[in-house]
């Protein structure tokens, strides 16, 4: 299939989107590229490296193919609304089709001031970019649905927050930059044709199998929360705290979007929070099946007025979907966890084995990654020494081995299915800081290429890498993350 750019939200209505143009930057210089995926985009040879690539990529240039906008959207930001938010420092240059035909947008993020940054410069300092472009990948490695990082560049400017820092642009690649905030920007018009349209759209783009039930919309309402039930489901099973769960940060097609604050829980805590600006904990690991519950009932609001004529009826019947979101929430979870141990049924047992595992992990602070990656070795020294031998444990590890008999013939084959499903290196904290510092401070991207290359391959243990498999000492721990904006 050739290379085929298109603009087909951005041609949908004008009021959804403003074409923008990205600011040109005063010495772009590459970070990192990610050709593999830029081979799936199709994208012209002039667009994968070299002069053209990175006038590309740094907003300088825009490429014939090309036809840049900033997409509207509102959202609820920790419970409150705010009519329209919109892409304040992004800019989507296209649409493409892979070799496939599956449709992708590609967006230059930090690329400078849009009709909807509110007085913003909308810029990125380096540390954001560089922690987006190494955590979207990890998160694509570890099978999770995400943002992908197409490429990252210096803009050789200052970006001025607390203080002066490196600029940088990222480029984000998404099936699409759809979010629940878009349908509500959509609603709040009171168009219902308009609204009718929207939906019509992501059914096509996202979920076609949609149109052919008799009431399309309420599938596409059930659809959405079946795609989110199973990322929330994936991000718990790896202790993923996303940091900034608002309306606007949750997109329809179920990609995981915008890594600001988000962080990998280490010592097992579900009450953990890392953003600073969560000062309550809405957005706390244990929260996010809630929130997403919550979200989703704020896009069946959206839908209201095309599942039914009658309004009680619609509110009736989006209320029933939304209400099913944990139970199907917890079939995905009860999948994702069991596998974790090993095991494939979700039963009674296999659950209370798992209650019991967690509830020894939080008594005694284990890390959440190590705690259940350990449990692939053929011995139980690393497993034991994580738990200080508790006697607790010793209890529990007899349970858990007489149930995996149960279900693999050998310990060699369990071994094979838990480190499967149990990554030995996931995005730790205090390695993307000390990777954002080093790039920041030193300009070296040593640490950051090296992270990039052993997070391509999460699931295979290398003996010369072990330091990157340990949580963080006292002196090295991040309590605090932030948004970057």
């Amino acid at each position: 299939m050739p290379f085929q750019p298109e603009n087909s939200y951005a041609e949908l209505d004008a009021r959804l989107s403003s074409s923008c143009s990205p600011t040109k930057v005063l010495n772009p210089q590459w970070i990192a590229f990610n050709e593999p995926l830029a081979k799936q985009l199709q994208l012209p040879q002039s667009a994968l490296s070299g002069a053209a690539g990175l006038a590309t990529f740094s907003g300088t240039a825009v490429p014939d193919w090309a036809q840049p906008t900033a997409l509207a959207y509102a959202g609820h930001q920790f419970g409150n609304f705010v009519p329209q938010l919109g892409d304040g420092r992004a800019v989507l240059l296209s649409e493409v089709l892979d070799h496939q035909g599956s449709r992708f947008d590609i967006q230059l993020k930090g690329s400078g001031r849009t009709p909807y940054s509110r007085g913003g410069d909308g810029r990125s300092p380096l540390g954001p970019v560089l922690r987006e472009y190494l955590v979207s990948e990890a998160m694509h490695r570890l099978e999770v649905p995400t943002t992908r990082a197409l490429a990252a560049i210096a803009t050789g400017e200052m970006v001025q927050r607390e203080h002066a820092q490196p600029g940088a642009i990222l480029t984000r690649v998404a099936s699409s930059h759809l979010r629940v905030g878009t349908a509500q920007f959509v609603a709040a018009h009171k168009d219902r044709e308009l609204l009718q349209r929207f939906a019509d759209y992501v059914i096509e783009r996202h979920y076609p199998h949609c149109a052919a039930e008799n009431s399309p919309y309420l599938a596409l309402l059930t659809a959405v929360i079946d795609r989110q039930a199973s990322l929330i489901a994936k991000w718990m099973s790896l202790g993923f705290i996303h940091g900034v769960m608002n309306t606007d940060n949750m997109t329809l097609s179920g990609e995981t979007i915008d890594y600001g604050p988000c962080a990998f829980m280490e010592a097992y805590d579900p009450a953990q929070v890392f953003s600073s600006i969560d000062r309550r904990g809405r957005y706390s690991y244990q929260n996010q099946p809630a929130i997403a519950m919550w979200n989703l009932a704020r896009f069946a609001e959206t839908l209201l007025p095309l599942i039914d004529q009658d309004p009680d009826t619609a509110i009736a019947r989006a209320t029933a979907a939304v209400e099913n979101f944990d139970a199907v929430y917890q079939r995905y979870y009860s999948k994702q966890m069991s596998a974790k141990l090993g095991l494939s049924a979700s039963d009674a047992a296999t659950q209370q084995l798992l209650e019991d595992y967690l509830d020894l992990m939080q008594q005694q602070q284990v890390d959440f990654t190590l705690a259940f990656r350990f449990l692939g070795d053929a011995d139980n020294i690393r497993s034991a020494e994580l738990f200080q031998q508790h006697q607790d444990w010793q209890d529990w590890y007899q349970r858990w081995r007489q149930a995996l008999a149960q279900q693999h013939p050998t310990a060699a084959d369990a071994s094979v299915a838990l480190n499967s499903v149990n990554p030995a290196y996931i995005p730790r904290n205090h390695l993307i800081e000390a990777a954002i510092s080093e790039a920041t401070n030193d300009g070296s991207l040593e640490l950051f290429n090296r992270l990039q290359h052993l997070w391509q391959s999460p699931f295979v243990e290398q003996p010369e890498a072990s330091e990157f498999m340990r949580p963080a000492n006292q002196e090295q721990q991040v309590k605090r993350t932030f948004c970057g904006t």
